[in-house]
C-alpha cells in the first residue's frame, strides 16, 4: 500500500496550511512576503516556512536555541527531504549565553569496507554513476547522533517534546506547496529502480499537485523509534535492521557495527577577526571556515566600502581572494583525525599577506599560475537555518544528502533518503567531484574518515555577543556565498534582507570561470574586468529563473538593543523567517 495518501484540493493549500499549522500548534507571526521577520524574543530562518514556524513555537514553549534548531532539523526531514535529513550528515556552530561558541561535527563517515579506488573502473578511470547513485555512495549518517548529542548537552527540553512537531507533521501530512510537488515529479524519474522511493515520491505512480496532503507513515514510524529510545532508535533496533537489510540486497558498504561505532565530534571553532569583528566557523573536515577567514585576511587592508559591490574594484579583489583560497582547499583540507590540516598557517593574518603578495591591483591572475601556498622557509544541495532565541543563544546550522535526494534510495519500511556523500572524497587525485572541486592526499577515501565538505555555518559576534547567524547550501559556492553575507553587512552596510538577496559571484580557483549572478556585476565592471584578464565570466538569467543561482543564505541579523532581523532567501520557493 503506498505510504503517501492524495487528497485533491490546489485551490485550498492555504487555507489547509494555516488550518494545520494551528491543529499542531505551530502558528506563528510571519510577515507578509514570508522572506523576512524581526522581533526580540527569538527568530528561525530556514528552506521550509513550516520548520521555522515550529522552530519558534518550541521556544514559544520554552526552548532554547538549541533546542528549536533540533526540532527544525528534525521537522526538515519532514518537510524538505531533498535536503533536510535523518539519512545524510552535516555542522553546527553554537554560540551560549555565556559567549562560548562550541562546534559540532556530525558529518557521515565513510564505512569501514571502503576503500581509496572503489569507484575507480577498470580503466582506472571514476565511475561517477557509482560515487554518486549507488548504495555504495552512501557514508554512515550523523544527522541523527548530531541533533540528539546537541540536545543533550545544551537543550532545555526532553527529546519527545522536542521531536512531536515532525512527528506529528509526518504521520498527518501536510499540503504539497508548487515547490515540492514539482521537486518529487523531476526526480522520480531517477528513483525507478527503488520502489520504496517510487512509492513515496509519486502518488502510485501518478505526479504529485500542489494542495496534496502527503502522509509520510514509514518516516513517522522510524522518528517515533528515535523519539523514544534515542540514538539507539537509529543506529540499533528496527531501524538499523532496515537500514542495513537494503544495504545487502544493493551491494552498499554499511554494517551494524559502522552504525553502532558512529560518533559525533566537538571541535576547536575556526575562528578570525574581520575589521574588530570575530568570525566563527566550522573547522575541518570542512573546509569553509579556513577558507572565509584567509578570503577576509585578504581583503581586511582594502576598503571595500569605499569601492561599493559590484565595482570592478571590488569583484577583481574579492576573485583573486577566492581563486587562492581555493588552490589552498584542494591541497591542505581533509578529515583532521586522518591528515595533518595546517590550520595555523591557513587562517593566518601574515599567512594571508603572503599569498595576497603576487596580487596586481590592475591585472586577473591566471588560475594555471596559481597553486597551493606553503610558508615561505626560515594546504550542489543542501540546506542551512539560523536559530536565535532571546537569550544571546544562536545556532547556525548546515546539513546535507549531498545532491538533491541524496542517492535517491529510500529505505524501504523507514521512510528516509540515503546520502551520497562518499562522492565529496577524491575518487581519484585531481579529478574533480560533482562540483568540479578538485583534491589530493588529503582528502583521499579511508575507512573510518569524514569527506570533505563546504559547509559553511557561521556566527559573527562583537564583543562576545553575536551580529549576525549565517551559512548557506550550494556545494562548492557554499564559502562564497558565506564570505559575501559578512561582506555584505559589515563592509557594504546592508540589512540582512539586503545582504541574503543581493545577487553574488563565485570563483574556485579550477575552472577558471566568474559565475555571477545578474546584476552582481555592473556592466561597466564586466568590461573593466574583461580588460584586466579575467575571462569566462558566465552571467545568471536572474534569480528564479532557469538558469543558476548561487547559494540559500537564510540567516539572522542580532542588534546591540536585542531586536532581531530575519531573512529567508528569495532564491527559493519554500522558505521563510519566523519570530
Amino acid at each position: 500500500m503506498n505510504q503517501s495518501v492524495l487528497r485533491r484540493g490546489r485551490n485550498l493549500v492555504l487555507p489547509i496550511l494555516v488550518g494545520l499549522l494551528i491543529s499542531l500548534g505551530l502558528a506563528t507571526p510571519i510577515l507578509a512576503d514570508g522572506k523576512t521577520a524581526s522581533g526580540n524574543q527569538g527568530a528561525v530562518s530556514s528552506r521550509s516556512a513550516i520548520s521555522s514556524e515550529v522552530g519558534v513555537d518550541i521556544m514559544r514553549q520554552g526552548g532554547n536555541a538549541v533546542d528549536a534548531a533540533v526540532a527544525v532539523g528534525f521537522a526538515k526531514a519532514v518537510t524538505y527531504p531533498s535536503a533536510g535529513n535523518i539519512g545524510g550528515g552535516g555542522f553546527m556552530v553554537i554560540h551560549l549565553e555565556d559567549g562560548t561558541v562550541l562546534t559540532q561535527d556530525h558529518r557521515e563517515k565513510a564505512p569501514a569496507a571502503a576503500h581509496r579506488d572503489m569507484f575507480l573502473d577498470e580503466d582506472g578511470e571514476v565511475d561517477r554513476t557509482r560515487a554518486l547513485f549507488s548504495a555504495q555512495a552512501s557514508g554512515v549518517p550523523g544527522s541523527v547522533a548530531g541533533m540528539l548529542d546537541a540536545l543533550e548537552r545544551h537543550g532545555k527540553l526532553s527529546r519527545e517534546t522536542v521531536m512531536a512537531p515532525a512527528i506529528r507533521l509526518a504521520e498527518e501530512g501536510f499540503p504539497l506547496n508548487e515547490d515540492l510537488a514539482s521537486g518529487f515529479n523531476r526526480v522520480a524519474e531517477s528513483m525507478q529502480d527503488y520502489p520504496a522511493s517510487l512509492a513515496l515520491f509519486t502518488n502510485d505512480g501518478q505526479p504529485w499537485q500542489a494542495g496534496d496532503l502527503w502522509v509520510q507513515t514509514d518516516l513517522a514510524n522510524t522518528l517515533k523509534r528515535i523519539s523514544a529510545d534515542g540514538r539507539d532508535g537509529f543506529y540499533g533496533g528496527e531501524t538499523a535492521d532496515l537500514l542495513v537489510a537494503e544495504m545487502e540486497r544493493l551491494g552498499g558498504l554499511i554494517t551494524h557495527q559502522d552504525l553502532q561505532e558512529y560518533e559525533v565530534a566537538w571541535r576547536e571553532p575556526a575562528r578570525g577577526s574581520y575589521r574588530g569583528y570575530q568570525i566563527w566557523s566550522m573547522p575541518p573536515p570542512s573546509s569553509g571556515g579556513a577558507l572565509i577567514v584567509q578570503m577576509l585576511n585578504m581583503l581586511e587592508p582594502y576598503d571595500l566600502g569605499a569601492f561599493g559591490p559590484g565595482r570592478a574594484e571590488t569583484v577583481h579583489l574579492m576573485v583573486e581572494a577566492q581563486r587562492r583560497a581555493y588552490a589552498d582547499r584542494a591541497e591542505h583540507l581533509g578529515d583532521p583525525d586522518f591528515y595533518d590540516v595546517p590550520m595555523e598557517m591557513l587562517m593566518d593574518k601574515d599567512y594571508a599577506s603572503y599569498r595576497f603578495r603576487d596580487f596586481n591591483p590592475q591585472k586577473a591572475s591566471r588560475s594555471e599560475d596559481v597553486g597551493a601556498g606553503m610558508w615561505p622557509e626560515e594546504t550542489l544541495e543542501t540546506t542551512h537555518y539560523s536559530v536565535v532565541d532571546g537569550n544571546g543563544m544562536a545556532v547556525s546550522v548546515t546539513t546535507t544528502l549531498n545532491l538533491g535526494y541524496g542517492n535517491r534510495i529510500v529505505v524501504p519500511g523507514a521512510g528516509f533518503l540515503l546520502n551520497n556523500e562518499m562522492d565529496d572524497f577524491s575518487a581519484k587525485p585531481g579529478e574533480p567531484n560533482v562540483y568540479g572541486l578538485l583534491g589530493g592526499e588529503a582528502n583521499k577515501i579511508e575507512p573510518g574518515k569524514r569527506m570533505l565538505s563546504s559547509m559553511s555555518p557561521t556566527i559573527v559576534t562583537r564583543d562576545g555577543s553575536p551580529v549576525l547567524v549565517t551559512g548557506s547550501p550550494g556545494g562548492s559556492t557554499i564559502i562564497n556565498t558565506v564570505f559575501q553575507m559578512i561582506i555584505n553587512v559589515l563592509d557594504h552596510d546592508m540589512t540582512v534582507a539586503e545582504a541574503v538577496a543581493h545577487p553574488r559571484l563565485h570563483h574556485q580557483w579550477q575552472p577558471n570561470v566568474i559565475r555571477y549572478e545578474a546584476g552582481a556585476i555592473t556592466d561597466p565592471a564586466r568590461s573593466k574586468l574583461e580588460e584586466m584578464g579575467h575571462v569566462g565570466l558566465m552571467e545568471s538569467e536572474g534569480l528564479g529563473g532557469d538558469s543558476f543561482t548561487i547559494g540559500d543564505a537564510n540567516s539572522i541579523r542580532i542588534f546591540p538593543d536585542g531586536r532581531l532581523e530575519a531573512a529567508s532567501d528569495p532564491r527559493n520557493a519554500g522558505g521563510a523567517a519566523a519570530f
